[in-house]
C-alpha cells in the first residue's frame, strides 16, 4: 500500500502546502535528504490551533495538533518530491510545544506526529525525535515540528 493509500484508509487529506511566515523556505533538498522547516497545526481552512499546552489546552487536544502539524509536513514532503513514495526514511523529528511551566508530558503530545508517520511509512516512518517545551511559539501555536527526511534513490 502506498502512503497515499494508507492516508485515505486512515481517513486522512493532506492539506494545501503552508506559505512561508518569514524570511525561509519549506524545504531544502541537500543530498540524500530533505530539511523540513518547522510546520504548526493549521487546519485545511488555514486556520491554527493556539493556546497553552497544560493550560487551557489538553495532551489530547495537542496530541491531535501534532498530527495535524505532521500532516502539514506530509503536505510539504508531497510538493517537495512529487510522490510520499520517495520518502525511504522519516530521519528526525523536532517537536517543540507551548508548554505551561510545569508541564510534563511533551512527548505524548508529539507521539501525535511519529504515530502518524509510522501508520504513513510503517518502519520507514520510525524515526530519532527530541520532544521540548517552550514558553512560546508564533502565533501562539500549540505545536511546532520539524523534521529531516532520506530520500530514496531513483
Amino acid at each position: 500500500m502506498t502512503p497515499e493509500e494508507k492516508l485515505a484508509e486512515l481517513g486522512l487529506t493532506l492539506p494545501p502546502v503552508p506559505a512561508p511566515i518569514a524570511n525561509f523556505v519549506t524545504h531544502v533538498e541537500e543530498g540524500s535528504l530533505l530539511f523540513l522547516s518547522g510546520q504548526g497545526p493549521r487546519n485545511h481552512d488555514g486556520q491554527m490551533a493556539t493556546g497553552k499546552v497544560g493550560a487551557g489546552v489538553s495532551v489530547e487536544e495537542a496530541y491531535e495538533h501534532a498530527q495535524l502539524t505532521g500532516l502539514n509536513l506530509l503536505a510539504v514532503i508531497k510538493h517537495a518530491l512529487g510522490d510520499l513514495g520517495r520518502v525511504e526514511r522519516v530521519v528526525k523529528l523536532l517537536g517543540m510545544v507551548n508548554a505551561d511551566p510545569l508541564f510534563c508530558d511533551h512527548p505524548k503530545v508529539i507521539n501525535g506526529c511519529s504515530d502518524l508517520m509510522v501508520a504513513v511509512f510503517g518502519e520507514k516512518g520510525r524515526h530519532a525525535r527530541s520532544a521540548v517545551g517552550f514558553g512560546s511559539l508564533p502565533g501562539q501555536i500549540t505545536v511546532e515540528i520539524e523534521a529531516i527526511v532520506k530520500i530514496a534513490k531513483d
